[in-house]
């Protein structure tokens, strides 16, 4: 099986990398860094999504995403676009309609955060800056129905500015399911590693 992992924003592919040791050696995930999409040309999501979409041509279909934030944004954009080419789906802390509040909390913390603090995970503060903006009218409600693949749906038990929607989002894709990771927050990755990765392999055996 093909797994491709996405992280999310403020993180890079490392972020994956204890998550990663805990699954099964057989899985091999693949981790791209999601920046390197960005190298020549405004950073804006279609820009991001076009190249993603690009990256993902090159592998053979059917292929397993798992996406965290920005990650599962991406990954649901897919699935709706080429349901064909998608197996399975593990949103983490997913949104299918961008909250408009929220992304503007979200750039006022970006303005008092030094620039300095961006350079490891490849971005710029202006880069997300333009980033979030490009992402404010994205709605994926009308596609959802048309992903038909196996669908699990995870949020930290901490998470609160997501759960709504990623419960939301269970109930309106076709095979959707919902679980909490407990003792986590919205980087489920980091926060529960052990957990996330459990959860993963055992999904994935049931596909």
């Amino acid at each position: 099986m093909t797994l491709i992992m996405l992280h999310g924003m403020g993180q890079n592919a490392s972020s994956w990398n204890e998550t990663v040791s805990f699954l099964p050696s057989e899985m091999s995930p693949i981790c791209p860094e999601l920046s390197e999409f960005f190298i020549k040309g405004e950073c804006t999501y279609n820009r991001l999504y076009s190249q993603f979409c690009d990256y993902l041509e090159s592998f053979p279909k059917p292929v397993y995403l798992c996406g965290l934030s920005l990650g599962a944004v991406l990954a649901l954009n897919y699935a709706a676009d080429r349901p064909d080419r998608v197996r399975s789906l593990i949103l983490i802390a997913p949104q299918y309609r961008m909250p408009k509040t929220l992304l503007k909390l979200q750039n006022i913390v970006f303005k008092l955060i030094p620039d300095r603090s961006f350079k490891s995970i490849g971005f710029s503060r202006s880069n997300f800056i333009t980033l979030t903006n490009s992402m404010a009218d994205i709605d994926m409600s009308g596609k959802l129905s048309d992903i038909s693949c196996p669908a699990l749906i995870l949020c930290g038990e901490k998470d609160k500015a997501n759960k709504k929607a990623a419960k939301e989002l269970a109930k309106l894709l076709p095979n959707g399911e919902f679980a909490e990771v407990e003792r986590s927050d919205h980087e489920v990755n980091r926060d529960n590693p052990v957990r996330l990765a459990g959860v993963i392999a055992e999904w994935s055996g049931k596909i």
